[in-house]
């Protein structure tokens, strides 16, 4: 009964005192708008790293071709090709722990289709490439061995060049020419987006190794199954250090290297990249938090006043319009003689 006395008296109190009301309104918004924002931004931040791992392909190795020495002068990463396409075979057949190994080339290249052209990658896979990097395709079919088996001139491209290069027609089964090498198109990759370093993945053009070494990019005859890179899946994220610790030794078991010789190869283990951008993230969720925690605080403590001011002012009128002692306002004008009761703490 108490309940119902006091909802129309505080409906009239909140009309009387419109700027107190709106005041008190405007800091429960404001602290719980900080909170929602905060969270959903970092939220946001984590977001983007998860895709990131999915746009890169869960629990990848990447192996490139080291630096040598020559004449007293180290040159740099890649300088040399130091690994082969035998040496992905053997990673993929002898550690267990490997799901695939993809020898991949890679190059720059200017296609050309009809009167229309765009500078773009270049990149020689067998079809491993695609389950290791996970990635799809939007239309027609992906390579095949018997492509790499075969050195066909066939390319799969990716969305950007299609946008570029296409402009809105189908690009299935047109002829482009790289290097003066016509490929026919037999499928289009679905959409990746950026990597972790602000590279465009959509970008590029995928064609048989074979095709890459023997007709567009070119390879010495002397070092025929070199490669770029060996991109390494690995089945299960709890053996990535254990794959990448094996990886190394049976390459440098392969390459015939002394224990004090420097490695010909480099690594990269991007799951560890990721995990570092993972955390990072992680942490600005929590600084996001604290944040938007002292906005609730700070527009708390401005309702806590407007309320504190409210109660004081109703105790003083209470007192000074004679509220019979031990009787709350509440219980006083639902008697029968608030009808004859006017004081002015009853309209604010």
């Amino acid at each position: 009964m108490r309940v119902w006395a006091s909802i129309p008296m505080a409906v009239r109190a909140l009309r009387s005192n419109k700027l107190r009301t709106g005041l008190t309104a405007l800091g429960v918004i404001i602290g719980v708008a900080a909170v929602v924002t905060m969270m959903a931004i970092g939220a946001g931040a984590q977001a983007r790293v998860a895709e990131q791992i999915r746009s890169l392909g869960a629990n990848l190795i990447i192996v490139l071709s080291g630096s040598i020495t020559s004449g007293g002068v180290r040159l740099g990463s890649g300088s040399q090709l130091t690994i082969t396409e035998d040496d992905a075979r053997a990673i993929q057949r002898e550690v267990s722990s490997v799901q695939v190994a993809a020898p991949t080339m890679r190059g720059g290249a200017q296609v050309i289709f009809g009167d229309t052209n765009w500078s773009t990658a270049l990149q020689g896979v067998t079809p491993e490439f695609f389950q290791a990097r996970e990635w799809d395709v939007a239309s027609g079919r992906l390579l095949t061995p018997e492509d790499v088996d075969e050195a066909a001139k066939v390319v799969v491209v990716g969305q950007t060049v299609v946008e570029h290069l296409f402009a809105g027609s189908d690009p299935l089964g047109q002829t482009i020419r790289v290097k003066n090498v016509p490929l026919t198109v037999v499928g289009t990759l679905a959409r990746k987006g950026q990597s972790t370093q602000g590279d465009d993945q959509d970008d590029t053009l995928v064609i048989p190794l074979s095709t890459a070494k023997q007709k567009v990019l070119g390879v010495s005859q002397a070092n025929a199954r070199a490669v770029n890179s060996i991109l390494i899946k690995v089945g299960d994220t709890g053996r990535m250090k254990e794959a990448q610790s094996q990886i190394h030794d049976l390459l440098r078991q392969r390459h015939h290297l002394q224990p004090n010789a420097d490695d010909d190869f480099a690594m990269r283990n991007l799951s560890e990249v990721l995990a570092s951008q993972e955390a990072a993230s992680h942490v600005l969720s929590l600084l996001l938090a604290a944040v938007a925690a002292v906005s609730l605080v700070v527009g708390g403590i401005g309702i806590m006043n407007i309320m504190f001011v409210s109660v004081t002012e109703r105790a003083r009128g209470r007192s000074a319009c004679g509220v019979p002692s031990g009787r709350t306002a509440a219980t006083f004008s639902a008697s029968s003689s608030w009808k004859r009761w006017s004081c002015p703490w009853r309209e604010g």
